[in-house]
């Protein structure tokens, strides 16, 4: 099943990738010894990444089983544990960045793929 978000929640959708990105950068400045705090940062962060998972769910359940899906809950578990963990947030960081350079740049078939269960 898939649904269209309606014209306000695409628009809250794109502000909150925006204010998402925006968390990134000033984390990554954060870890690189810039004066503004991880901690915010990283909240932001699991906020932003966990309404828009459930945006991107709402719209299309089947996504939880396919790579993409599952490698978004991976990337906010790892996330929340930068937040429980300080000692691990550039280690994680640096995975997270990686990771999500690989997904976004890979083919639709490996997005995709599925992962847990069968295609829908």
């Amino acid at each position: 099943m898939n649904r269209k978000l309606s014209e306000p929640l695409r628009w809250a959708n794109i502000l909150l990738r925006g204010l998402h990105m925006a968390a990134v950068v000033v984390l990554g400045a954060a870890l690189l010894g810039a004066p503004v705090s991880a901690g915010r940062a990283v909240a932001a962060l699991a906020a932003t990444g966990t309404v828009m998972l459930a945006l991107d769910t709402w719209k299309r359940p089947s996504h939880l089983l396919e790579a993409s899906g599952v490698a978004l809950e991976i990337k906010l578990l790892l996330v929340f544990w930068m937040a429980w963990d300080e000692s691990m947030r550039t280690v994680l960081f640096w995975l997270i960045v990686a990771g999500s350079t690989l997904f976004s740049h890979a083919s639709s078939a490996v997005r995709h793929l599925p992962v847990l269960g069968r295609r829908q």
